[in-house]
């Protein structure tokens, strides 16, 4: 370990240990996944916070020799035992990415897309391109790169195979491989009525596909063949949220489907639900006659949610008139 931290101070990381570890150091080889927690402070008199994965309320997963987009994090890591705190100030030079990777691990912790905002270039490109993150911290760093202080807590190792990759760990090829698999994972949970739990399935593959999307050209063959791929995974995830209540999120994931694909029956129905719920109730009906027009099959199940919805209008009606009579009478 020593050793390791004398590289590491050599080449513009001093490492201060806060808490020591316990048993042997850990054998790094490649496919090795640490989760830990991080603190990323700016350097100076007030250290203020940049991100904590505390915070964010999950740790960090890394696998070694993925190519991680921030190499001195795993470079840190080599050095720690489970249990080990130490912090970690590294040169500007180790951290010009970072703004990037904070913005795709904030995205991931608000439950948006990791690579919500990229363009279709490298990261080096969009880097020298300036282009806003959406965060202002984020862009200043971006433009002013400065060292920074990473406080790291390792909370356990787990060596090759002995654990389930996540989808932004895995390769291209993996990743391509898992979507079948995780999606079926998806639909046993949902049957079993595990809605939440189904819908994390959901987003990892839809995760994966987005992934290998970006790399495309959009509107190319290979572009139109993942979005085809995508597409009914953003449909179960769309059910799900339905049945969780968030009616506006499924709003606006049918809504993005309906730009593409403007014959989507599956996409106008829950569309339709998702208004109705929310009271938007021109909207809703007009997504209706747009599923029986598509689908005149379906006719009597669009009635059925159609009386539903008059059935509710007219509850809403009442309470209204005797909520406005008390106001009025007093």
């Amino acid at each position: 370990m020593a050793q390791e931290a004398e590289r590491l101070r050599a080449d513009g990381v001093d490492k201060e240990v806060l808490r020591e570890g316990s048993g042997p150091l850990p054998d790094f080889r490649d496919g090795t996944k640490a989760t830990f927690h991080y603190r990323t402070l700016r350097c100076g008199d007030e250290e203020r916070a940049l991100d904590s994965s505390r915070e964010q309320g999950k740790p960090m997963e890394l696998i070694a020799g993925k190519k991680f987009k921030l190499p001195v994090w795993e470079a840190a890591l080599r050095t720690m035992r489970p249990g080990e705190r130490a912090r970690f100030r590294c040169d500007a030079k180790h951290v010009v990415l970072y703004p990037m990777v904070s913005k795709s691990l904030r995205n991931i912790a608000a439950g948006k897309d990791p690579l919500e905002g990229q363009q279709h270039c490298c990261s080096m490109a969009q880097l020298h391109n300036h282009c806003s993150l959406g965060y202002p911290d984020l862009d200043e760093l971006q433009k002013n790169p400065q060292p920074l202080i990473f406080d790291i807590e390792l909370l356990k190792v787990e060596p090759p195979g002995s654990y389930q990759q996540d989808p932004w760990a895995m390769t291209d090829e993996e990743k391509l491989k898992a979507v079948p698999q995780i999606h079926k994972e998806g639909n046993e949970l949902y049957r079993q009525g595990r809605v939440q739990e189904a819908a994390a399935k959901y987003y990892d593959a839809i995760a994966c596909l987005k992934n290998l999307q970006m790399k495309e050209q959009p509107g190319s063959p290979d572009w139109i063949e993942l979005d085809q791929k995508i597409t009914p995974l953003l449909l179960n995830y769309c059910q799900c949220k339905l049945q969780c209540e968030e009616y506006y999120e499924v709003l606006e994931h049918c809504s993005s489907i309906l730009n593409k694909y403007e014959d989507n029956v599956k996409a106008y129905f829950k569309r339709a639900k998702a208004h109705a719920a929310v009271w938007n109730v021109a909207e809703a009906q007009a997504d209706f006659a747009k599923v029986l027009a598509l689908d005149p099959s379906l006719r009597p199940v669009v009635s059925k949610q159609l009386k539903s919805l008059e059935a509710r209008l007219r509850e809403k009606d009442a309470e209204d008139k005797i909520r406005f009579k008390g106001i009025f009478s007093q």
